[in-house]
């Protein structure tokens, strides 16, 4: 089974949730880049665990770098980096393969490896494995910078409870309740503490969803058809895990506009051109228009809940009564930030490298 990413910049994630170890294989990066160790780890503390409304796994998220690495400058060669699962706790898992849970991977993994996949924690398909994606990420994140190319990310809203535009809130993280929910409008962080709160004290878990932009990218960055910045971001956003939908712009909203509506005229000059109106859209037809790129994903509830479930018991053949044990998010968007992040910082380089904006 193959986790490959890019075509250029190509990610390849390896590992498994309760295994030794995940890594990353990462080829094409440009000989001489310099590693940022402080900003590596910085992306490391964002995507851990930890907090009241997390995962209570400790991990200590060291980045080793294996090959590709010289000195702390990579030498053009594959980069592998890895990291240790130090806080795996495997007995919660003992209902294995026998009782697969509701929402799950653990049945059609089981059936697709003919009984022997590791399941435990989500095995390859476990959340875990955004680690060594964000590590990637924060590797090659200054090829970006040199251009000026920002992502910002945070939780745009949490079951029914909806944040106020990014860009009209204070800068990250102004409360403790922004910094929990990773959310920059304080009063929707507020309320959202409480619903996930509420949520949890019912032993169960909510739905949430991460808004992005992206700020400055080169005017025409991206591919045609398959390629093209909103159909390699959508693609790679619905790799992450328990992500069930992505939108960009305007998104849905367009169903219900004329044409006069949503067209974006050009302005700027000849040299400089840029969109006009009130959110114009990032991408045409594959293409950066200089104007930010919006997006939004969609993440369901985390499916490990404490209550009670009922569901099929393949020793005895009958639906019997589960409850999931160990350490579990009730919510996955404040997770979920920088993985997003992540994401699109991958896919732009790529895209970035393929097109020539990046020497190789």
């Amino acid at each position: 089974m193959q986790m490959n990413l890019g075509e250029h910049l190509r990610l390849t994630l390896y590992g498994t949730s309760h295994g030794p170890s995940v890594g990353a294989i990462i080829e094409g990066i440009p000989k001489g880049l310099i590693v940022d160790f402080v900003a590596l780890r910085q992306a490391m503390a964002s995507r851990r665990p930890g907090g009241r409304y997390a995962s209570k796994r400790r991990e200590e998220d060291h980045v080793e770098f294996l090959s590709g690495v010289t000195d702390g400058c990579t030498t053009g060669e594959a980069v592998e980096l890895s990291i240790a699962n130090q806080d795996a706790k495997s007995k919660d898992y003992s209902f294995l393969p026998n009782h697969p849970r509701p929402g799950h991977q653990d049945m059609v993994m089981h059936k697709r490896m003919k009984g022997d996949a590791d399941l435990r924690g989500g095995g390859s398909s476990s959340a875990r494995l955004t680690a060594p994606l964000v590590a990637a990420a924060a590797l090659v994140a200054p090829l970006l910078k040199l251009h000026g190319v920002q992502f910002e990310a945070h939780v745009g809203a949490i079951g029914a409870i909806q944040a106020g535009p990014m860009h009209d809130q204070p800068p990250r993280w102004a409360t403790e309740a922004c910094k929990e929910m990773r959310c920059r409008d304080p009063t929707a962080a507020e309320a959202m503490v409480e619903c996930v709160e509420a949520h949890r004290m019912n032993l169960n878990s909510v739905g949430s969803q991460v808004d992005l932009t992206i700020q400055n990218v080169p005017f025409g960055l991206g591919e045609p058809w398959f390629d093209g910045l909103e159909p390699a971001l959508a693609r790679a956003m619905m790799a992450i895990p328990a992500a069930r939908g992505v939108v960009f712009g305007r998104g849905f909203e367009a169903v219900s506009m004329t044409g006069k509506e949503h067209n974006d005229a050009w302005g700027g000059t000849p040299d400089h051109p840029e969109l006009l109106g009130e959110k114009p859209d990032g991408v045409l037809a594959g293409l950066a228009t200089g104007s930010p790129i919006c997006c939004s994903v969609a993440f369901k509830p985390p499916s490990s809940i404490a209550a009670e479930q009922h569901t099929l018991n393949l020793e005895t053949g009958a639906i019997e009564p589960l409850v999931v044990k160990g350490r579990h998010d009730p919510v996955l968007g404040p997770r979920a930030v920088s993985v997003v992040e992540a994401m699109a910082t991958l896919v732009l380089t790529d895209l970035a490298l393929r097109g020539g904006f990046i020497d190789a």
